[in-house]
């Protein structure tokens, strides 16, 4: 009659660890979250206006934090850090703001807010 033989778990135990690690080492190497405001700038015509500045700010604060121009599309986006915010947002043409397109936008932690600003004249 043959001794059953012993089967030893270390190697079980190895590739647990190493799988437990490898899901460690990728959650850590995630990207830190943030939030984007994309939008559209539309001229009195409703139509896309490109080549724009659109600006930026928390709310609480008086300077733009951030400026960017529209596409040729009219198009904009900003990547914002992920937290509760509230930022304004408005577009200038020739250098003037013009503030009938300001917009508030609030943020609760890493999302998306599509908005619209609409020239008049």
């Amino acid at each position: 009659m043959s001794r059953p033989t012993r089967r030893s778990h270390v190697p079980g135990y190895a590739l647990a660890a190493l799988l437990l690690l490898g899901a460690a080492a990728a959650w850590a190497a995630q990207p830190p979250a943030y939030s984007v405001i994309v939008g559209t700038v539309w001229d009195a015509g409703d139509r896309p206006a490109p080549d724009l500045v659109v600006k930026i700010r928390r709310a609480e604060r008086t300077k733009p934090q951030w400026e960017l121009r529209t596409n040729s599309h009219g198009e904009f986006a900003q990547r914002l850090p992920a937290g509760a915010a509230d930022y304004v947002v408005w577009a200038e043409v020739n250098g003037r703001r013009r503030p009938e397109t300001e917009v508030k936008v609030h943020i609760d932690y890493d999302e998306r807010q599509d908005i619209g600003l609409h020239l008049k004249q």
